[in-house]
């Protein structure tokens, strides 16, 4: 007797475009739980489009099977609030949330006029406290960022072990991630071969530590945009890529762990375009390839080959985000289970 092999798992990706609205996205959420997708992934980013709180309570009210993800920034939030706030999504949607924690960057600090605080420090400080939160502990802390005593949650979770995943990027934080979370989540704006880097950087971790790689889902954030043409579709996606090297840090990260697209000579002509033209600039002199390589764009042919190019890297589960609204039901179709 033969076991049939499980379908692979593919996410959908929400949350970056500011033009849709927060009733457009549940209806997405819904659309993708209908096509047979295992998440609806929602990305609370650094430009203050919507927030996770009100989006995820949208797609659990929407959906019924569905797993939701969202990234939330660590002390723009309290361990408290965030251990509260993922137990009451998690009540609300029937047990499907996975909380992403990411790091507090200079870039937030400087957006919100709080004190930078180490941003490995600071996630596993909030990751063991809200941790020990929701499974049901009084908590007293004294840590280098986190201070709390005699705190509690005053209701039962529906469940008591959350998915705590790490938002990581850089080769600290993929170490980082390795050894506090229950997964990890790679950024878009990355190539297979960064992430066939990035994994095997967690597995070397893992095995340092003693710990079992299995242990740790792999998810990565997949720009994706998917036209009749290569050449429509390049041009559907372009704005997005740029947007990825608005912020000299960004590609830095990346290159740390091994991201073989980038040219770091290119990097300075880039930080000119924008400061003397402003992201038009910036997306006018990206080179192709970046485009190219950084996403999965093309017809429905290539980006199922490009997607199945980031499984071979080790990744889990993609979570494909359309570069325009207009493509998502043509991406649905795409991966339909």
């Amino acid at each position: 007797m033969t076991t049939a092999t499980p379908p692979a798992r593919i996410g959908l990706g929400l949350g970056y475009d500011p033009t849709v609205s927060v009733r457009e996205m549940a209806r997405s959420a819904v659309a993708a739980e209908e096509a047979g997708f295992d998440t609806a992934f929602f990305s609370e980013t650094l430009f203050t489009n919507r927030d996770s709180v009100t989006a995820l309570s949208a797609f659990g009210l929407a959906t019924q099977r569905l797993r939701l993800g969202t990234t939330q920034v660590v002390r723009l939030r309290s361990p408290l609030v965030m251990a509260q706030t993922a137990a009451t999504l998690d009540e609300l949607s029937g047990g499907r949330l996975v909380l992403v924690v990411g790091a507090y960057t200079a870039k937030h600090a400087a957006r919100n006029g709080r004190p930078l605080t180490d941003p490995v420090t600071t996630l596993r400080e909030y990751v063991e406290t809200i941790r020990a939160l929701l499974a049901g502990e009084t908590v007293t802390y004294e840590g280098s960022v986190v201070r709390m005593e005699n705190t509690a949650l005053n209701f039962t979770p529906v469940r008591r072990e959350i998915p705590i995943w790490v938002a990581a990027a850089s080769r600290r934080g993929l170490v980082n991630a390795a050894r506090i979370a229950d997964g990890v989540l790679l950024d878009a704006g990355a190539s297979p071969e960064y992430s066939a880097n990035a994994v095997a950087l967690l597995h070397r971790t893992c095995a340092e530590i003693g710990r079992d790689p299995a242990e740790l889902t792999v998810a990565q954030l997949v720009n994706t945009s998917i036209e009749d043409t290569r050449e429509a579709a390049i041009a559907a996606i372009r704005w997005e890529v740029a947007t990825k090297f608005t912020y000299a840090s960004t590609p830095k990260a990346k290159m740390s762990v091994g991201e073989p697209t980038i040219d770091p000579d290119d990097l300075p002509r880039f930080a000119a375009a924008m400061a003397e033209g402003g992201k038009a600039a910036l997306q006018a002199i990206l080179p192709e390839r970046y485009v190219t390589n950084l996403t999965a764009t093309g017809t429905p042919d290539d980006v199922r080959a490009r997607i199945a190019a980031y499984r071979a890297a080790g990744v889990d589960l993609p979570l494909v985000r359309p570069a325009k609204p207009h493509q998502l039901n043509r991406l649905l179709e795409t991966f339909a289970g």
